[in-house]
């Protein structure tokens, strides 16, 4: 079994492609809440949405190091 080699000559689109879907989900879930008279839905979607800002505060963190990196060669 041979071992892939690192390639991350597409880590910063890919990562910006999760950051996309990321803001997208949590602009669906803010219409869901505003449309949902369940508290527990609209509680969960909350939460959700909270994890996915966390998230995204990493990715971006993430995407700037990619960018560095991408900018000195990958050394």
């Amino acid at each position: 079994m041979k071992h892939n080699p690192d390639d991350r000559r597409d880590n910063v689109e890919r990562i910006q492609f999760n950051i996309d879907h990321t803001l997208k989900n949590i602009e669906l879930a803010e219409e869901m809440i505003a449309e949902t008279d369940d508290p527990q839905t609209r509680q969960a979607l909350k939460k959700k949405n909270e994890r996915r800002e966390e998230a995204l505060d990493r990715m971006r963190l993430e995407i700037r190091d990619e960018a560095i990196d991408r900018e000195k060669g990958y050394e």
